[in-house]
């Protein structure tokens, strides 16, 4: 503990998620954040700019006098006598991006704030798979980490249901609102909890996102809308054609049994035929140019009702 008897805490973490919870520890008033972990600056965007994790962008405009460290990985003896150093009494971890070594979990508690409810979606992408399945709840679970990936002992959860019309970037916010209060809460309690196993004959796998998992196939309207609400706004979802559909809604019309035909132009949307059920489109992107209305797509086309637009 500080001098003035607040909990020591080291933080690893590095997308807008872990900013969250990060914030909420450095608000906490019984909380000392004495060292910051984040994965190293990467080249983002055509122009491969270096840009900073969320995590240290915030640090560096709120939070100047935080140690940041951005080690390639943890395994060095380096790492773990700069965490010795430290003398911190826990570590909270929310999608850091590494898994920690035994060395290192074998020094102070390990806290992880895994945003799905354990054991379903161990993994990188829990929030879109939760979309992806058509889940009733989602939520965060705090675990006790081990060497293997989102396994160890559960501590603690936080439930919320999910819309079905939810998109993925706001279900994003409410889980890292949820982690973020269940990260203050468990340390609070850290003491007075009971660890339970995962079973995991229930445990589940999320892959890491790839941009080829957007494209469609126009087969079922309703998984096409689930993919759609996971993958926004990257990778997003896009036709063999290339073609990005930026907004769209399932539609209440029969499909015409012919995939990629127009059953229907609107003023602010076009119906399109899946295999099965049709989807309404509001927006599109043709490649490499910019995002317009669906009607004045097939318009500057010049297709009509009856056309394919694949």
């Amino acid at each position: 503990m500080s001098k003035d008897g607040r909990l020591k805490i080291i933080f690893m973490g590095t997308p807008d998620y872990a900013g969250v919870i990060l914030e909420k520890l450095l608000d906490s008033s019984f909380v000392d954040v004495v060292g910051v972990f984040t994965q190293p600056d990467k080249p983002v965007g055509r122009k491969q700019i270096v840009t900073p994790p969320f995590v240290k962008k915030i640090l560096l405009q709120k939070y100047s006098n935080i140690k940041i460290y951005q080690p390639n990985d943890l395994k060095s003896l380096k790492i773990e006598q700069i965490i010795k150093k430290l003398a911190a009494d826990y570590i909270v971890v929310a999608a850091y991006g590494q898994i920690l070594p035994k060395n290192i979990l074998d020094l102070i508690p390990c806290i992880n704030l895994h945003a799905s409810l354990l054991p379903l979606y161990r993994g990188a992408s829990p929030i879109q798979s939760s979309i992806l399945n058509h889940d009733n709840y989602s939520g965060v679970t705090a675990m006790l980490m081990d060497e293997k990936l989102d396994t160890g002992d559960m501590i603690g959860f936080e439930y919320i249901k999910i819309d079905k019309n939810m998109m993925v970037d706001e279900l994003f916010v409410r889980l890292s609102n949820c982690a973020a209060t269940l990260c203050i809460k468990v340390l609070e309690q850290y003491k007075t909890l009971k660890p339970i196993s995962q079973f995991n004959v229930l445990s589940s796998y999320s892959k890491k996102i790839k941009k080829e998992d957007g494209l469609v196939d126009l087969d079922d309207a309703d998984l096409i809308y689930s993919r759609f609400r996971a993958y926004h706004p990257w990778p997003g979802i896009y036709l063999s054609n290339q073609l990005k559909l930026k907004k769209i809604k399932i539609s209440n019309l029969k499909s015409s049994g012919k995939k990629g035909e127009i059953i229907s132009v609107e003023n602010d949307f076009i119906t399109i035929s899946c295999d099965k059920g049709a989807i309404n489109v509001y927006r599109i992107q043709p490649d490499s140019k910019k995002e317009m209305p669906a009607k004045s797509y097939i318009l500057g086309k010049r297709l009509k009702v009856g056309d394919c637009i694949l």
